[in-house]
């Protein structure tokens, strides 16, 4: 029985069908992954103690008393308090179905305006992080993986706990050492390059552990793969086959973790900068959470997942696009 081999269009369509499933299967994943942060972000927010009506009277007059029914009523019926939960849930993703955040209670402006004002501090704090935690991954993997037994559990050990320091131990940690005692840097409200420092060097580090222990598995396993002895034995020297080719092939795993960083250091910097008094949506989120400014939490919450999900979405689609052993895979 002879086997007929298939051409490369016949490949070539074979293999794109399987790839756009996986696609749409991502992007299907994506939005009911954001549905559902929506829904339980409108939820939680609706069912924490404290009259939302009264809240918003108390703010816009300044004066925390007891209201009365009759005050109340105007409130409860232009922001829909007064109707069943599903109909306010219903009205709620409308609005954000037209890009539509609401008004800041306490500030009385628009939400989406109040949230493009410090979204940009907070996505440089946060890049900043992303880079330093990787020029500190590389060296640190470079130096103690793929070499002897002690020298990688050494290395092995300081990545487990940089990961697991808490962010804001470390924050306050700089803070005293650097801030306070040196005055190297500022100690509240810096917003400058010496302002993001100690910020970025508080989100880097733990990031930094998990980065360096995945590139360690990978780099340790890519020193046994044979493209190594081969190098090896066209003469090249063992710091340049490291460098050159296992670093590389390293790297490609590790990358992936970049959308989940990215995630991950939004939603840190939202208590770094809180810590640093640092301009950005953490002291913003602190305050409204403090004021019980539902529109306003509610909208940056689901911000920060957006770009969370939508930063993983894309590192997923790069990643089964540039790697053919995903596309064939049922």
């Amino acid at each position: 029985m002879s086997v007929i081999p298939s051409t490369p269009e016949e490949s070539a369509h074979s293999g794109a069908a399987p790839l756009w499933r996986k696609i749409i299967f991502r992007f299907g994943s994506a939005l009911f992954v954001l549905w559902g942060t929506i829904s339980v972000t409108f939820l939680v927010l609706s069912i924490l103690p404290g009259d939302r009506a009264t809240i918003l009277l108390n703010i816009t007059s300044g004066q925390v008393i007891e209201r009365t029914p009759e005050e109340l009523a105007p409130i409860n019926a232009l922001y829909g308090f007064d109707k069943p939960i599903g109909k306010q849930y219903l009205y709620y993703f409308w609005q954000l179905l037209h890009a539509n955040l609401g008004s800041s209670f306490e500030l009385q402006r628009p939400v989406a305006h109040i949230i493009a004002e410090q979204l940009l501090p907070t996505f440089t704090l946060a890049i900043a992080a992303l880079l330093l935690a990787w020029m500190i991954a590389i060296p640190w993997t470079l130096l103690t993986a793929g070499r002897n037994r002690r020298l990688g559990a050494l290395g092995a050990a300081v990545e487990t706990v940089m990961a697991g320091l808490p962010q804001y131990w470390i924050g306050i940690l700089l803070l005293i050492v650097f801030a306070i005692d040196l005055r190297w840097f500022p100690v509240v409200g810096g917003a400058g390059l010496l302002g993001t420092v100690l910020p970025a060097v508080t989100l880097a580090i733990p990031l930094a552990g998990f980065i360096g222990h995945t590139l360690r598995d990978e780099f340790e396993r890519s020193m046994q793969e044979p493209f190594v002895l081969s190098a090896r034995a066209r003469g090249m020297s063992l710091a340049g086959v490291r460098f050159r080719h296992v670093l590389r092939h390293a790297l490609i795993p590790a990358i992936t973790l970049s959308g989940w960083a990215i995630g991950n250091l939004l939603s840190g910097a939202v208590l770094v900068e809180a810590v640093f008094a640092r301009p950005g949506l953490g002291n913003v989120l602190v305050n409204a959470v403090s004021n019980k400014d539902f529109a306003l939490v509610s909208g940056i919450v689901i911000l920060i997942s957006f770009l969370y999900i939508v930063i993983n979405l894309m590192v997923d689609l790069v990643y089964l696009l540039v790697d053919p052993r995903l596309r064939g895979r049922s």
